[in-house]
């Protein structure tokens, strides 16, 4: 069962809502929710095998700090966090048009397959249209097919990356 007066969006099937513990909810991350949100992001770099180097303190100041840089949606059951969604603004100064980036999209591995990744991924576009953009944008590493086709199949039109991203530290 969801909790539609936090999410607007479908219910769950009834085998999945069995699985999540009974009522999930997608809402915007709250400053309480940075620990539990930091542990998710560990693990999600460990599932692509990288490590993590994000703090709590640095995450609580990009999410609700003097100048937000990103917001939150987070997926939770039974006062559990078991998904996220991070997104990020994005703008085409050519085309004066904004958009948002979905950086990351993270499932708990027991809850994978409910449809809860989807439940996040309307819930992104959602707050990208609330926030005036005209598209959402998502990225996958170029062998993981299984996000492929899940992005696919949430109507995401495949696009080829081309040049290089160069990127300099700042001091």
């Amino acid at each position: 069962m969801l909790d539609t007066a936090s999410a607007d969006i479908p219910s769950l099937p009834p085998a999945a809502a069995i699985r999540t513990g009974g009522m999930l909810t997608i809402r915007a991350a709250r400053p309480r929710d940075i620990d539990g949100l930091a542990a998710m992001i560990v693990e999600l770099a460990r599932d692509h095998g990288d490590l993590a180097a994000v703090t709590p303190a640095e995450l609580g100041r990009d999410l609700f700090g003097d100048m937000p840089w990103a917001q939150a949606l987070i997926a939770e059951t039974g006062g559990t966090l078991i998904g996220f969604a991070l997104l990020t603004p994005l703008y085409r100064a050519w085309q004066g048009m904004r958009g948002m980036e979905l950086n990351q999209l993270y499932v708990a591995p027991a809850h994978r397959g409910t449809g809860i990744g989807r439940h996040l991924v309307a819930k992104a576009r959602e707050q990208a249209r609330i926030a005036g953009c005209a598209y959402l944008s998502v990225s996958a590493a170029t062998g993981n097919f299984k996000a492929h086709r899940f992005y696919e199949s949430e109507q995401f039109t495949p696009g080829p990356v081309t040049g290089m991203r160069y990127i300099q530290t700042l001091a």
